[in-house]
């Protein structure tokens, strides 16, 4: 093999340990903004820096835990309709070299959060464990598979709070607990309905689940949501904290965006892809937009004596 086959076979190498890493779904990692804008120091330069930061370093970790999750998922992802053509499951990436991949960046990206904090670093490691958890057997034990990957946009909250050194909101955790617990079931019940009779062959834990349980598990997340978020904006620690009265002006965008995202859930059976069907849906994305504006504009622009 010349020099330059071998240079464009190891490009063509990293290229699919790349896709394998799952960019598109690094969307997910945006949950550590969360503490950065309501602690109003989005536009705090140095605290921004640092929750890019960590955002790079939450994007290895989860993409080296997406590679690990296809290497022991390689079989069922074969006969998956849509999961068959990712590069290890379809054969074009091999699987010893994502696994060294694999093995490469999972200590680089603790490496990393340690070098933001201490305490950031422990949420990376929590975070991985839980996930690696998951991928090897929690992803069997229904509910529990559930709440494992609504942990995971949890302490991505949570670190993004301590990269930048601020106090965790106890609202903001609940409210985030509710959301990514919706998201999560909702993920579930996309898989059901799209595999069939097919999908206990696929992930075992869903011969165990039913289209009405997961249907109720939906109605108590977005419950939670709404009620949460509602008091949030509406609680005396929040109205002196923001100095404002004007957050609960959101409720309306919140009460929204839940409801496109039923709606794409229910009438085109969505959800599988967060992430995907963020960027697919343009009203859900408007909204999205809508509601970090008005967000911005109520916490971080004069508005005047409490009303």
């Amino acid at each position: 093999m010349t020099q330059a086959a071998a240079l464009a076979r190891t490009a063509d190498t990293l290229y699919l340990v790349l896709v394998s890493m799952r960019p598109r779904q690094w969307l997910k990692n945006g949950f550590l903004f969360a503490a950065l804008l309501f602690s109003q120091n989005l536009f705090h330069p140095a605290k921004l820096a640092a929750n890019l930061f960590a955002f790079a370093v939450f994007c290895l970790a989860s993409g080296a835990v997406y590679l690990l999750n296809d290497l022991l998922d390689a079989s069922q992802d074969r006969r998956h309709p849509k999961k068959q053509s990712r590069p290890i499951a379809s054969g074009a990436l091999d699987p010893r070299a994502a696994g060294l991949a694999c093995a490469a960046i999972l200590p680089l990206s603790l490496l990393a959060g340690y070098g933001i904090n201490g305490s950031f670093c422990l949420i990376l490691a929590g975070y991985l464990a839980i996930q690696i958890s998951y991928c090897l057997f929690v992803k069997h034990l229904i509910i529990l598979d559930v709440f494992s990957i609504a942990s995971g946009f949890v302490l991505r909250v949570a670190a993004g709070s301590v990269a930048i050194q601020v106090p965790m909101s106890r609202w903001l955790i609940i409210c985030t607990i509710f959301v990514s617990l919706f998201l999560a079931v909702a993920k579930r019940r996309h898989e059901l309905l799209l595999l069939g009779t097919d999908a206990s062959n696929h992930r075992k834990v869903l011969e165990q689940y039913s289209v009405l349980f997961l249907d109720q598990m939906i109605s108590i997340a977005t419950a939670g949501t709404i009620v949460s978020y509602s008091l949030y904006t509406l609680s005396e620690e929040t109205i002196a904290k923001f100095g404002t009265t004007h957050l609960w002006f959101t409720i309306p965008i919140v009460l929204y965006g839940i409801s496109r995202y039923l709606y794409r859930v229910y009438t085109h059976h969505d959800g599988g892809q967060p992430e995907d069907l963020v960027w697919r849906d343009k009203p859900l994305l408007a909204c999205v937009a809508v509601y970090v504006l008005a967000v911005v504009a109520i916490l971080y622009l004069p508005s005047g004596p409490l009303s």
